[in-house]
């Protein structure tokens, strides 16, 4: 059983942790054979049957097969492995992140521009004061 983490209190926010590292091992595994150019076409040329190959959970490959890389990072997922999944695509970073904020590329790139979201409304889920020893 996960010890109480206070930082499970963040909104729009995953740790990776040691608990996110088991869960996400073979999906982050199967990100890191996308490494070899053999792999990255073998996944290209049938998504499906490569991901098959990975014993990942259902909604692990769904969401790989779906791109959502949100879902991806809630299952275990570690976004610099990731990367290889949108870089196989031909994607940059930046589109990737994009799409994880709802964001066209060209917006989420001029609000990074801006110094990115605003932190006010962002801290905690729960209602926590200056003076908590939470934060």
């Amino acid at each position: 059983m996960a010890l109480e983490k206070l930082y499970m209190d963040i909104p729009g926010t995953t740790v990776f942790d040691a608990d996110m590292a088991r869960l996400g091992f073979h999906l982050n595994q199967f990100c890191m054979s996308l490494m070899k150019a053999e792999n990255r076409q073998s996944f290209l040329a049938n998504e499906r049957a490569y991901l098959d190959e990975w014993p990942m959970s259902e909604a692990q490959k769904e969401a790989v097969l779906a791109r959502d890389y949100n879902l991806m990072i809630k299952l275990g997922g570690n976004i610099y492995f990731l990367a290889k999944i949108f870089s196989s695509d031909g994607l940059s970073f930046q589109f990737a992140a994009s799409t994880m904020t709802g964001a066209s590329a060209e917006e989420y790139k001029q609000m990074m521009i801006n110094g990115g979201r605003s932190p006010k409304g962002n801290l905690y889920k729960t209602d926590v004061t200056e003076d908590s020893n939470n934060g």
